[in-house]
């Protein structure tokens, strides 16, 4: 079972980024766009584990907790601009969320799932470069043209702003992959401070 770990957006902020994306998709038509139902924020993505893991990550997850503002702004590239495989929205929030993403991470180590080896980077994905992949730097990455003119409109326009929320609940989904795209399960939801 492929497994992740991640936080719900408000559905006024998932309106105001609906929007955005139908304003911009044509400016980018050959890359993978996210549906706006599978936008989420992830705090720890955990991969394929045995079902029986499962109930192990429950009880491990049941007292982590940290509220925090989130404010949903601003966009950029993964891994840079000019080898741009990914196209996100950026967040700003206090410590509390890398401290919840922090404390999610060392308590699934205790489960023996890998630890994350980089830091913490909240972000919304919204596109894929066809063929992408991993949004990391990888050798022999170099000039990527996917999402070049896009990157030209949006740079004439004003740094989008898409609202601020507290989240109160995160969850650990299941990830089922298919040609037309990912489905996200809830398996469990966590009450936020």
């Amino acid at each position: 079972m492929r497994l992740f770990i991640a936080l719900d957006i408000d559905d006024p902020i998932r309106e105001r980024i609906t929007r955005f994306v139908d304003q911009v998709r044509n400016f980018s038509p050959d890359a993978c766009w996210v549906k706006p139902e599978s936008l989420h924020v992830t705090l720890k993505f955990i991969g394929e584990q045995p079902d029986d893991v499962v109930e192990m990550i429950k009880q491990a997850l049941k007292d982590a907790s940290a509220a925090t503002e989130i404010t949903f702004r601003g966009y950029g590239y993964f891994p840079t601009p000019k080898s741009a495989r990914v196209f996100w929205i950026g967040m700003e929030s206090g410590p509390q969320l890398a401290q919840l993403a922090a404390a999610i991470d060392e308590r699934m180590a205790t489960l023996g799932i890998k630890k994350e080896d980089r830091a913490f980077s909240p972000h919304l994905t919204l596109a894929r470069a066809a063929g992408s992949g991993s949004p990391r730097w990888r050798k022999g990455d170099g000039p990527n043209r996917a999402f070049s003119y896009l990157q030209e409109k949006l740079s004439a326009l004003p740094v989008p702003e898409f609202g601020t929320m507290t989240p109160r609940e995160f969850f650990l989904y299941q990830s089922q992959l298919s040609p037309k795209g990912s489905k996200y399960t809830k398996l469990a939801r966590f009450s936020l401070g």
